[in-house]
This record gives C-alpha cells, sequence and structure tokens, in this order.
C-alpha cells in the first residue's frame, strides 16, 4: 500500500509542477493534464481503493479532465484574443500607419518601422527622424515607402 501512496504523491507533484508552468507561462496547454494528473494523484491520495479496484474511479478521473477542458478552454479563449492575421508582404502594408524606431536616411534601409507587431525596413525620399509617425505608401520587396504624417501643429510651423 505504501507504493500506491508514494505514486499518489509523486503525481500530486507533476501536476502541481505543470500548474506553475502553467502560471508561469500561460498557453502551453499543461492545464488540462496537470488537473488531471492532480486529480489522480489526490484520489490515489484519499481513496486508493476507489480508484483502482472499482469501475467508478476512472470514471472519476475521466470527468475530472472534461471538468478541467471546460474550464480551461474559456480561460485561454479569453486570455488570448483573436486578432487580424499578421501581414506578410510590403504590398499588404500600403495605407497602415507606422512609428519609426530608426531613422530613414534618403535611399537607404537603415531606417526601421513598426507596423502593429512587425518591424519592417523603411524607405523614403528624405530623412526622417525615429519616433516619427509615418504612413506606408507601397511595399518595395522586403521594405516599404514611407512618408511623415503631418499634423496640425507640424503645418502650422
Amino acid at each position: 500500500m505504501a507504493a500506491i501512496e508514494d505514486f499518489g504523491v509523486f503525481m500530486v507533484l507533476v501536476g502541481l509542477v505543470l500548474l506553475a508552468v502553467e502560471v508561469l507561462h500561460p498557453g502551453v496547454f499543461l492545464l488540462i493534464p496537470g488537473t488531471m494528473v492532480l486529480g489522480a494523484g489526490l484520489l490515489l491520495l484519499l481513496l486508493p481503493q476507489f480508484l483502482l479496484q472499482t469501475i467508478y474511479g476512472p470514471s472519476v478521473v475521466i470527468l475530472l479532465a472534461v471538468a478541467a477542458a471546460l474550464v480551461t478552454i474559456p480561460y485561454y479563449r479569453r486570455i488570448a484574443p483573436t486578432h487580424a492575421p499578421m501581414s506578410t508582404t510590403a504590398n499588404g502594408l500600403t495605407g497602415e500607419v507606422g512609428v519609426l524606431i530608426a531613422a530613414v536616411r534618403p535611399d537607404s534601409l537603415q531606417g526601421k518601422v513598426r507596423i502593429r507587431s512587425e518591424i519592417w525596413s523603411a524607405r523614403a525620399d528624405r530623412a526622417i527622424p525615429a519616433g516619427t509617425h509615418v504612413r506606408i505608401v507601397s511595399g518595395e520587396g522586403v521594405s516599404v515607402r514611407v512618408e511623415p504624417i503631418e499634423t496640425a501643429s507640424s503645418g502650422a510651423a
């Protein structure tokens, strides 16, 4: 009987480790198996005969797995909302607005622009400092051509 209790303790520890990983790095979907292992380990500790010698023990573990899935899936939908697919072509960015994270120099690819969560090489006909909001005019291969967005205060100056 001590071997069963040792196994139960081991299962509880494995479940706790999986849950800790899930808390530290949400989205790896270990919460469901972690909860199942934790529940099975607790059952082994509390009711070893019930789990191993009756048909109801495995049924309870299966019910725990289903319950964990029913709780976890909505949780993942809430923490990982859907978003528009990321752009894969420079031409698809035409008209988008971004912020320069590296200054643009004429006729070079040294400029960098952040558009949503992507960073692209930026070109322009004139120098544009970092931090400037720009609009994407066109895509050219693996870079985008940008122009600064004129604001009311910059037009009056």
